[in-house]
C-alpha cells in the first residue's frame, strides 16, 4: 500500500470521522457534566464503572482494568482515583484475602454524585449525536453507534 492508495486514504478518511464524532460527544458531555455536577467526563466515568463492582467472584476490578475500562493509563488512573478519595466520592481498601491487592469502592456521596450525573451525562450524550447526525460524514457512525449494545462480559 502507498500513501495515494484508495484503501488506505478511505480508511483514513473513516477514522478521522470517527476521532471527530468523539471528539465532538466527549467536549459537549465535559461541559454538560462540569457546569452541573463539577464533575469531568472521565470522572464521571470511572465512578460508574466502579459503580458496578460487585462483592462475588471476581467482581471487584484491579487497577489495570480499570484503566483499561476508562481508557487511560495505570499512573494517570491512580491519579484520578486519588483526586476523588480526596473528594470524599472513592476509598481505597486492602483485598481481604491478599494483603497486596488494593481496592477502590464508591462512597455513599460518590453514588449519589453518579446518580444525580447520569441523566446529564445521558442527555448531553443524546444531544451530541443529534447534532452530530446533522452532519453528512458522522450521520452514518453515530447511527452505527446508536445500533450498538454493552459487550456481555465472558
Amino acid at each position: 500500500m502507498t500513501a495515494t492508495d484508495p484503501a488506505l486514504t478511505a480508511l483514513a478518511q473513516g477514522w478521522c470521522a470517527l476521532s471527530l464524532l468523539h471528539g465532538r460527544i466527549e467536549t459537549h458531555i465535559e461541559r454538560a457534566l462540569q457546569a452541573k455536577h463539577d464533575l469531568s467526563a472521565r470522572e464521571y466515568s470511572l465512578l460508574d464503572v466502579l459503580s458496578r463492582q460487585h462483592d462475588g467472584d471476581g467482581g471487584h476490578l484491579q487497577m489495570k482494568q480499570v484503566a483499561d475500562a476508562v481508557v487511560l493509563s495505570q499512573s494517570a488512573t491512580t491519579r484520578l482515583v486519588t483526586r476523588l478519595e480526596d473528594r470524599g466520592l472513592l476509598e481505597r481498601y486492602l483485598c481481604p484475602t491478599d494483603r497486596r491487592g488494593i481496592y477502590t469502592n464508591v462512597t455513599e456521596a460518590g453514588l449519589e454524585l453518579l446518580e444525580a450525573a447520569r441523566p446529564t451525562n445521558d442527555a448531553a450524550l443524546r444531544e451530541a449525536l443529534d447534532e452530530a447526525a446533522k452532519n453528512p460524514e458522522l450521520a452514518p457512525l453515530v447511527r452505527v453507534v446508536e445500533t450498538l449494545k454493552a459487550p456481555v462480559p465472558a
